[in-house]
C-alpha cells in the first residue's frame, strides 16, 4: 500500500456520459478533477454499436467512439483521465470533510468532493449465444436500439413494467413483438398488463423462455422453450431484447451511502446530492427510470455545478468563522 496520499478537489468515479459530463462541467469550474474509469472504460455505450438519440449527431454515432469525443472534451478543460477502479471508500459525514477512496487496493486518495458515476449493469440471461450477438441484434435497451428493427419481427425477455413498458414500445414501431414470461403470469401491474394484451401485434408466451439465439453475426431466429412441458418452438426475429432487470454499480458504496431496496443510490429532491455532504450521484447509478445516455449527462452536469457550490458554501462558511475569531 502507498504510503503517499493524494489530495484533489474533485474526484469522479467512472466514465459514462455523466462522469464526463460531469469532467467537462468541473473542469470549467476549476475544481481540477481527477477521473478514474473503472472497469469499462466509456461506460454501456462502449457496447452499443451505433447511438441514433444522442443530440449533436446527425447521422448517429458509434457508441465507443463517441465516448472518445467525450473523453477528449472533458481532457480538453483540464480533466485527467486515468485508468483505475475505486475498491474501497471513506466518507467524512462532516460538511467541508476529506473523502477517501483506494484505487486498485493499492493507492489512496482523499478529495474534498466525490461524484458517482459508476452506472448499472443490464443483467443479461447468460446465454453463449446471447453474449456473441449482443450488438448484433441482442440489447437491453429497447428505447435505444427499438428504431433499427422498424417493421420487423422482434421479441423481448421480461414480465416486470418494464418488459411491459418496452414491448408496448416496440409494437409500435415493429410488425410482430413476441414476449417471453417465464411464470405463468407476468409481474406487471395490472394498467400496464391491460396495456400488453390490448396491443394487437404483441404476443405474449407465459411460461417461455429463451432456450438458443439463433443466428451467426446477426440475430436471425429465435428458438424457445416451454418450462411446463418442455417443448421448443423456433420463430424468425431479428432483433431480441433482454428487460430482466439492472443491478447498479453500488457494492462498495453499502454502508456509507442512502439507497434503495435494490442498489440505487438515493439523492436529495431535484438535485445530485446524496446523504453524505460532499458526496454527489449522476447518471444509471441513481436513475432508474429513464437509463438515457442523454439524461445521464444532464445529472453528470448537476454533480459537478452541485460540487461547485458545495465547494463554495464551504469557503465562505470557513471565511466567516475566521472573521467571527478575529
Amino acid at each position: 500500500m502507498s504510503e503517499t496520499i493524494e489530495r484533489i478537489k474533485c474526484l469522479i468515479i467512472g466514465s459514462g456520459p455523466a462522469g464526463y459530463t460531469a469532467a467537462i462541467y468541473a473542469s470549467r469550474a476549476d475544481l481540477k478533477p481527477i477521473m478514474y474509469t473503472g472497469m469499462e472504460p466509456g461506460g454501456q455505450l462502449t457496447t452499443t454499436t451505433e447511438v441514433d438519440n444522442f443530440p449533436g449527431y446527425p447521422e448517429g454515432i458509434d457508441g465507443p467512439a463517441m465516448m472518445m469525443d467525450l473523453q477528449k472534451q472533458a481532457e480538453r478543460f483540464g480533466t485527467e483521465v486515468r485508468m483505475g477502479m475505486v475498491t474501497e471508500v471513506e466518507f467524512s459525514k462532516e460538511a467541508g470533510g476529506i473523502h477517501k477512496a483506494c484505487i486498485d487496493n493499492s493507492k489512496w486518495v482523499e478529495a474534498e468532493t466525490v461524484i458517482i458515476s459508476t452506472g448499472a449493469t443490464a443483467k443479461y440471461l447468460g446465454l453463449p449465444s446471447e453474449q456473441k450477438l449482443r450488438g448484433g441484434g441482442v440489447s437491453a435497451c429497447a428505447v435505444c436500439d427499438g428504431f433499427f428493427y422498424k417493421n420487423q419481427d422482434v421479441a423481448i425477455v421480461g414480465g416486470g413494467d418494464t418488459a411491459a413498458e418496452e414491448a408496448t414500445y416496440l409494437a409500435n414501431i415493429c410488425k410482430k413483438v413476441t414476449m417471453l414470461v417465464r411464470k405463468d403470469e407476468m409481474r406487471a401491474s395490472k394498467a400496464m398488463q391491460h396495456r400488453v394484451n390490448n396491443t394487437k401485434n404483441l404476443e405474449v408466451r407465459y411460461n417461455t423462455e429463451v432456450d438458443e439465439v439463433i443466428g451467426d453475426q446477426v440475430v436471425d431466429g429465435l428458438r424457445m422453450v416451454n418450462n411446463k412441458t418442455g417443448e421448443k418452438e423456433e420463430i424468425a426475429i431479428t432483433g431480441l431484447f433482454i428487460a430482466i432487470g439492472h443491478k447498479p454499480n453500488t457494492d462498495i458504496f453499502k454502508g456509507h451511502l442512502d439507497m434503495d431496496e435494490t442498489g440505487y443510490l438515493i439523492t436529495q429532491g431535484k438535485s445530485t446530492k446524496t446523504n453524505i455532504p460532499g458526496v454527489f450521484a449522476s447518471g444509471d447509478v441513481q436513475d432508474k427510470e429513464y437509463r438515457q445516455a442523454i439524461t445521464a449527462a444532464g445529472t453528470g452536469c448537476m454533480a459537478a455545478m452541485d460540487a461547485e457550490r458545495y465547494l463554495a458554501e464551504i469557503e465562505t462558511t470557513e471565511e466567516e468563522e475566521k472573521e467571527v475569531t478575529a
